[in-house]
């Protein structure tokens, strides 16, 4: 427990970028450029998606960092490429354009099928729907998925991350080893280009640097999971697919031939591809690999003979691994270092970003003396068992698929190539056959609809979902805020996001766009707790005596249904009104992640919603 003390920060100080007090503070911009900061309050290891979203959101929290990344380049290949809605929801909520995020990557109408193919341009066997991108899942959330190569979007934040006065980015920098003395961490990087080292002195250490992480090597920190079953080669490549592919769109195309079972992730048809092949070492070693086969492969796949450019290749095994621990001390796991699974689900990059979501403002609130070291524990025990789920799907999606392509591609009956696509075209058209493999196609369905993962889980609750394709919105503690379209009414207690833009949905109308522009999500912002009820009148004296009892380092902002903003759609105003128990008087109190604190009955006293908040943040009033 912590004494709650005065903010050394200014009152809204949280919410911006560059704030006054950091001139009190050595810049980082201002260090000479041939030497490491060598003392910030957060030093972050890693500089993929999760490390610079870290940076970015402790950035809007005031909160100065310095991120160091072994490569002076990101590597080129796609890899993760779908935005899931949670990912984009905490994108909006922290101010990054995500209608600028949708003009890039994959139209939707490119983007919203997975087929299963003999090869990209052979015979159809079946087609899902990927994940849901269909008008009715705006229902559920603000963001539609939305898939964009990852190496754009992480250029995308790190352009929002050139000017920040609180972020310095050191490239070709990496993690040597770190260790705790005296309350904070003592971490040694080195130059690569120079093998120079350099001590860092920061209070806390956020690990962002991948399933290989040496922070959490160097901590000891073991990993439990299940160890590779199937060996896979990612291959990256440029060729122009849309000669092949014609009307047969889709962001993933399954090819159960026996030379390439696998999968192309079509990130531009014109151009950029994945193809994740799933070979034999034993008869095919890794050593053997070379450009030639991995050009072969990728010919297989698409079964047409066009150009193509191999631009790389690299195995990998199909695993899970969580770490037993996310936190030692004041150093912190993040994405990938805390937990890696297969790709079959999407769950991966979006688990990561929900992480550095969870944790941010649980390391801003500690920084600035708003928060006891009890509100970092809670980042291990709310986020761990999400990614032992995810993780637990992952494997699963993988096992069903791959199992699948096999049978029918007759993949494994020998070293008998065309022996071998003969019977999986017998099979395919064989009418006895018929039923049973549009059954096992339909079986992957909840691997390409994830949605009760992704905007369902609820922390503190270690059960998996009866069903990821079903998403029940909830109202209880540690669950998202379910979203409703709102219009605010006060533009004096309006919104920092821009309206969000639906038009990129063709099934709706003018008016319908219009009418979608805000979400009850929008009512929580970074570093704040929201208070969301139906009528001002009955909880403002509570509010406002809550938040003078709170004292100046936490904020409280109470959004009322009759006064502050409207529900736009009847649906979502029943939902809010009898699950959410407004018509009744009570009113739900929102954590600064948009998850539930606590709903709060007609009858909640102040001291209450102040003890909640206190224990929350663990602090003492």
């Amino acid at each position: 427990m912590l004494e709650i003390t005065q903010p050394p920060c200014p009152a809204g100080g949280h919410l911006q970028h560059g704030v006054d007090y950091a001139k009190h503070h050595l810049s980082p911009r201002s260090a000479p450029k041939k030497d490491i900061s060598y003392e910030v309050p957060v030093l972050i290891v890693g500089g993929g998606p999760t490390g610079l979203l870290t940076a970015y959101m402790l950035s809007r929290h005031g909160v100065r960092s310095l991120l160091v990344e072994k490569y002076p380049e990101r590597l080129a290949a796609p890899k993760a490429h779908a935005l899931c809605p949670r990912t984009l929801e905490i994108c909006r909520q922290y101010g990054l354009d995500t209608n600028t995020i949708r003009r890039m990557g994959s139209p939707r109408r490119d983007a919203c099928r997975v087929n299963f193919l003999t090869n990209l341009g052979g015979e159809v066997i079946g087609s899902l729907p990927y994940e849901r991108m269909d008008a009715g899942v705006l229902e559920h959330t603000p963001q539609m998925i939305h898939n964009i190569p990852q190496p754009d979007f992480e250029k995308f934040v790190s352009d929002q991350l050139l000017d920040d006065p609180n972020v310095e980015i050191r490239k070709g920098v990496g993690f040597v080893s770190c260790e705790h003395r005296g309350g904070k961490v003592f971490t040694t990087v080195e130059e690569r280009a120079t093998n120079k080292r350099y001590t860092v002195t920061s209070r806390h250490l956020v690990g962002c640097d991948g399933a290989k992480s040496q922070v959490r090597r160097c901590l000891g920190i073991e990993t439990e999971g299940e160890d590779g079953y199937e060996t896979m080669m990612t291959i990256h490549f440029n060729a122009d697919l849309r000669p092949v592919v014609k009307n047969r769109v889709g962001m993933l195309h399954w090819i159960v031939d026996p030379a390439c079972s696998g999968f192309i992730i079509a990130y531009d048809l014109g151009g950029n591809q994945v193809l994740i092949s799933n070979f034999d070492s034993k008869k095919q070693p890794i050593e053997t690999w070379n450009e030639e086969r991995a050009h072969a492969t990728v010919s297989a796949a698409i079964g047409q003979d066009i150009p193509i450019k191999v631009l790389s290749y690299r195995p990998w095994v199909l695993s899970r691994k969580v770490a037993k621990e996310y936190r030692r001390g004041n150093v912190f796991l993040v994405g990938d270092a805390a937990h890696s699974f297969p790709p079959t689900g999407g769950l991966g990059l979006n688990s990561g970003i929900a992480d550095a979501h969870n944790l941010a403002y649980k390391i801003a609130a500690v920084h600035w003396g708003r928060a006891g070291p009890g509100l970092l524990d809670a980042y291990e025990r709310e986020r761990r068992q999400v990614a032992v789920v995810a993780a637990a799907q992952s494997i699963e999606n993988g096992k069903s698929i791959f199992s699948f392509l096999k049978a029918v591609g007759a993949a494994g009956q020998g070293e008998d190539l065309a022996g071998a696509r003969r019977r999986m075209y017998e099979t395919i058209r064989d009418p006895a056959k018929q039923a049973l493999i549009a059954e096992n196609v339909e079986r992957q369905r909840e691997h390409f609809d994830n949605i009760e993962l992704h905007i369902g889980y609820v922390y503190g609750d270690d059960k998996p979902p009866a069903s990821t394709l079903i998403y029940t919105p909830k109202f209880r503690t540690g669950a998202r805020l379910p979203h409703a379209w709102i219009r605010i009414k006060r533009p004096s207690h309006g919104l920092p996001q821009q309206p969000i833009d639906l038009s990129y949905v063709e099934e709706l109308s003018d008016e319908q766009v219009a009418a979608r522009q805000f979400s009850t999500l929008d009512l929580v912002q970074p570093g704040t707790f929201s208070l969301i009820t139906g009528r001002r009148s009955a909880w403002a004296r509570r509010s406002k005596e809550s938040a003078e009892v709170l004292g100046y380092g936490i904020s409280l902002c109470l959004w009322a249904a009759d006064e502050d903003f409207a529900f736009c759609d009847e649906g979502h105003s029943r939902l809010f009104e009898q699950d959410g128990r407004l018509s009744h008087g009570g009113a739900i109190l929102v954590r600064p992640d948009q998850h539930i604190l606590e709903c709060l009955g007609t009858e909640t006293s102040v001291e209450e919603i102040v003890n909640c908040i206190a224990r929350h943040m663990d602090v003492a009033i």
